[in-house]
């Protein structure tokens, strides 16, 4: 059985610093963490005003400006943080996934490892990576056991069909943990499904759904609440017993019926597609997250609280 969780008073001490602050995840982090009692270093590479509400009202939450690619900035940001929440965040002149991201997010997951062991304070680095960084293998339909946080990507196979985002998550996350490792940080990563959030737009452009199909018919098609990604970060924080990667989702796509209500989600009214009756297939869910869901099973979820 997992550990509890950190209780109030050692919680109230602690000071984290969560990476790119402005992203979705990031802010999202920022607001759930400053609930649960916990100081925030906002490290930005974006808008301001994602996070300026809450600087203005609450003095728990100091704002940086840091850029993944420039260590100093880093390096300021983590002054006196217990841990570094990471999440890559694609520039906003820039937000799609090629060759040339991945290159900026490998160098950018390089940076902050580094940043974080020359950092004495860190006690724990959390790691946002993907289940893209999982699932892509020329194998994969010949594999006997569902896949799980053992399993990577190949990134050769990821490179022959232009998976960008999962190049791109998979060689940034290898480069993480390889130096997380040399450098002895305690680094835990949390590899996310498509990521659904009620407050913004998720679309079928999004570069994560390259090979949605394929996904769809290999059973490995999986999407996350934005809350329930949160609450899966600040778990694996908290409980000491926590260690390398996680598979987080919470739907598994496995019938018709399911993937196109996942289409109409994602796709605007005028090209929604209709509802077919007939069509009851089904296809076994080959993606396993009993890792994640044995660590949350006493998690005390922080949603439904107000910051005072």
């Amino acid at each position: 059985m997992a550990l509890p969780s950190l209780p109030d008073d050692v919680i109230s001490e602690k000071t984290v610093c969560v990476m790119d602050a402005s992203g979705e995840v990031g802010s999202a982090l920022v607001r759930r963490l400053l609930r649960r009692g916990y100081t925030v270093h906002a490290a930005l590479h974006g808008e301001y005003e994602i996070v300026e509400g809450l600087c203005c009202n609450n003095k728990k939450v100091r704002v940086f400006q840091a850029d993944p690619l420039d260590y100093h900035s880093i390096i300021n940001a983590l002054k006196g943080c217990s841990a570094l929440f990471y999440s890559f965040q694609p520039p906003s002149d820039h937000p799609t996934y090629d060759e040339y991201m991945a290159d900026v997010e490998v160098r950018a997951a390089h940076n902050v490892l580094e940043a974080c062991a020359q950092t004495e304070t860190i006690e724990k680095a959390i790691f946002t990576s993907s289940v893209t960084a999982v699932i892509w293998r020329d194998d994969r339909n010949s594999t006997p056991s569902d896949l799980d946080e053992r399993n990577w990507s190949d990134v050769n196979f990821c490179r022959k069909f232009k998976l960008w985002h999962g190049v791109s998550k998979t060689v940034a996350e290898r480069t993480a943990w390889a130096l997380a490792m040399d450098r002895g940080v305690n680094m835990v990563s949390i590899n996310g499904g498509l990521l659904m959030n009620p407050e913004s737009i998720t679309t079928i452009s999004n570069p994560y759904l390259k090979g949605a199909a394929e996904m769809f018919e290999n059973g490995v098609l999986v999407t996350v609440d934005l809350n329930f990604l949160v609450d899966s970060h600040i778990s694996v924080f908290e409980h000491s017993s926590s260690y390398g990667r996680y598979l987080c989702f919470n739907n598994a796509i496995t019938s018709n019926q399911d993937a196109i209500r996942l289409a109409n989600m994602l796709l605007p009214p005028s090209q929604s597609t209709p509802s077919v009756d007939d069509d009851i297939r089904v296809y076994q869910q080959r993606i396993s997250n009993k890792k994640l869901n044995k660590l949350m099973v006493d998690f005390r979820s922080e949603v439904e609280v107000e910051i005072k």
